[in-house]
């Protein structure tokens, strides 16, 4: 899995952070997504899946 972040599009809703904390997070400065983990383990798969379904304005995306 590859996991991809577009900061044009996010609204810093935090959803992705809440769903899956090992693999986003937000900076500081702006609230904005960052991937802490571009290609995380099986294990927190199903995390990213569900922060992306759970992303408002459809900025995170993840690639098997």
């Amino acid at each position: 899995m590859r996991v991809t972040a577009d900061r044009k599009k996010c609204c810093s809703s935090g959803m992705c952070v809440a769903t899956a904390p090992d693999v986003f997070a937000q900076r500081e400065s702006d609230g904005l997504v960052t991937v802490l983990n571009e290609h995380p383990p099986e294990s927190l798969r199903a995390q990213v899946r569900r922060a992306v379904e759970s992303c408002p304005v459809g900025a995170i995306g993840a690639e098997e």
